[in-house]
This record gives C-alpha cells, sequence and structure tokens, in this order.
C-alpha cells in the first residue's frame, strides 16, 4: 500500500490543466448516475463550530475507484499554529476494496477544492466573450486561498489585470510566488478585493455573513467557504449553481439560509453538472452575475486522490508500506 504526504503531492505538482480535466471526467460519471455518494455525516462534540467529517465515495467511468475522505475542520486551530483542516484519504480497489493508498495530508483537499473552482471559471470563460484582461479577488488568503491563488494565475495566465488579496490577519505579500507578484495588490477590506472583481472567491472561516454589496455586472462569485453571502443576496445574483443541493442546503450554509429565509428551491438553482455536461452557462446570453456554492463532493476527493496516486506511482514517489 502506497503511503503519500504533502511533501509527496508537492513532488507530484499541480497541472491544473490536469486536475480540472479529472474533475471534469468525474462530473461526466456524476452525470451518468455512475457513482455512489452517501450524505456525509458530521461528528461534532464539545464547541459547535468544530467538525469532523466522513465523506464515502464510489466514482465509476473509465477508471473507477472507491474510498473515504476523514476530514476534521477546527476553525480555531489557526490561533494555535495549527492547521484548521487535517485530513486522510484512502483509496480502495473498486472491484476488491483492497485499500491501495493512504494521503495523509489535508493539501489534497485544497487541491481538489481548487480543481472544483478551476473547472468553473474555465465554464465561466466559454460562455461569456471578455475582452478585457480580468481583476480577481480572493477573501482569504490561508491555505485554501494560496492554493485558488495558485490556480487562477494558472488558469487565467496573461489575461488576468490585477489580483486583490484580503485576510483579517493580514496578507505577507511575501508568501506570494515572484513571478506574480506584480499582480497582486493587498486590499485593506473585503469591500476593496470585492467590488471591481470579475472573479471573485471566498477562502475564509467565517461563521456568519458579511457580504452585502452588488457584485460586478456580469461577475463569477466562487462561495468555497459557503458561510459568507447574507441571505438578500439571493436579489442580486442572477444564476446560482450547486455542486449537490442535497448536501448544501444543509449545515447553515448561504444556500440553507437563503432556502429559509429567501424561498429558495432546488429548482432555482443549477447543478454542476447542469455547466459541465449541458452548457447551461451558454444559455444565458447578457451578462449575469453567477454564484458557485461548492459543499464538496467526495467523488471529486477520490477523482483528485486517484489522479496523485497514478502520476506517484509512475514516477516511483511515496513510501511502500507493509500490508
Amino acid at each position: 500500500m502506497l503511503y503519500l504526504n504533502a511533501d509527496d503531492i508537492r513532488a507530484v505538482g499541480f497541472d491544473w490543466k490536469k486536475l480540472t480535466e479529472v474533475i471534469s471526467e468525474s462530473v461526466a460519471a456524476l452525470h451518468q448516475n455512475d457513482y455512489s455518494q452517501p450524505i456525509k455525516p458530521y461528528l461534532r462534540y464539545g464547541d459547535p463550530k468544530n467538525r469532523i467529517i466522513a465523506m464515502p465515495a464510489y466514482l465509476g467511468g473509465n477508471q473507477p475507484m472507491a474510498g473515504i475522505k476523514w476530514i476534521a475542520s477546527f476553525p480555531d486551530n489557526i490561533y494555535k499554529n495549527k492547521l484548521r483542516a487535517n485530513s486522510v484519504t484512502v483509496l480502495n480497489e473498486h472491484d476488491s476494496g483492497i485499500p491501495l493508498c493512504i494521503i495523509n495530508t489535508s493539501l489534497i483537499s485544497a487541491v481538489r477544492t481548487a480543481a472544483v473552482s478551476g473547472l468553473m471559471i474555465v465554464k465561466y470563460l466559454e460562455a461569456n466573450t471578455i475582452n478585457r484582461k480580468l481583476t480577481v479577488g480572493i477573501n482569504g488568503f490561508g491555505p485554501i486561498g494560496k492554493m485558488h491563488l495558485k490556480m487562477v494565475t494558472a488558469i487565467l495566465g496573461d489575461n488576468i489585470e490585477k489580483i486583490y488579496l484580503h485576510d483579517i490577519a493580514g496578507v505577507d505579500k511575501e508568501q506570494v510566488d515572484p513571478e506574480i507578484k506584480h499582480l497582486v495588490e493587498v486590499a485593506g477590506t473585503w469591500e476593496e478585493a470585492y467590488s471591481d472583481a470579475d472573479i471573485f472567491m471566498t477562502c475564509t472561516v467565517s461563521a456568519a455573513p458579511y457580504i452585502d454589496k452588488t457584485p460586478r455586472s456580469g461577475s463569477l462569485q466562487l462561495n468555497v467557504s459557503l458561510r459568507d453571502y447574507k441571505v438578500d443576496m439571493k436579489d442580486q445574483v442572477d444564476v446560482i449553481v450547486v455542486d449537490d443541493w442535497d448536501e448544501v442546503c444543509r449545515q447553515n450554509t448561504d444556500i440553507e439560509n437563503m432556502h429559509k429565509v429567501k424561498g429558495l428551491q432546488k429548482n432555482d438553482t443549477l447543478s454542476i453538472s447542469d455547466i459541465v455536461c449541458n452548457d447551461a452557462l451558454k444559455q444565458h446570453t447578457t451578462p449575469e452575475v453567477v454564484m458557485f456554492n461548492p459543499m464538496g463532493m467526495a467523488i471529486f476527493d477520490i477523482a483528485t486522490g486517484y489522479y496523485y496516486f497514478r502520476e506517484a506511482t509512475a514516477r516511483k514517489i511515496g513510501s511502500e508500506m507493509p500490508d
């Protein structure tokens, strides 16, 4: 059985074209109902904002795989010089159940999350003709925000005008890769990062919504951290996209609150399958604000983990563990 840690994942690297293709192929299996993914249970104890989540899944398609991610999220860890999120992913042969690989790092979750966002950016660009360079805003510059910065600069390349970064704890610009530092501006407030952004991403650990300003016309709002937009923002958004309605409409997410307070229903939203497999965004011809709300699907974790398993095996990266 292969064992991979954070250094092994970094050694394989982050090929965002391949990673977004991995997610796209997973969505195709989802669209064809060639998967199994129970609703994730949340283990809570002590402080109610802490949780440990089990994410089992089987993903079919051309490279079937099964497995589970066990991920803990303890938001106050950031004040203890510890990672907020910690996870272990186990991959099993789909036809025997034999464990193939253990990936012991939350880095894999950050990669999966950014790859899903990357796929949405690709589909957004395919659906919109934008004859200018784009402004990007990222609110929250922890591990998820940093991974999103890597992803968006790789996908957009020379099409970026400026990137605004904001974090309530401050942003150390020295943590930005030197080759893109000239594009980055540290914002003093989230509003500064948000107001002119063509693509805006929430990568925070916010416990309560705060975004209440009209977004830029035609912008893509990537609500990665799920608890940042006030319920009245439903009326400021033209297209609401979810990865899975049943998953995301719970656990005090913005979608659940919009459902309870503003009457948002499943048939008012599009799914990631609609976007990827039916090109649903191309049906909207005028500039519209698109808001994507990804709860995080276990099939994407298994697909991403399996990609790194294959790459690590081919490159002889990682440690073999005895049975």
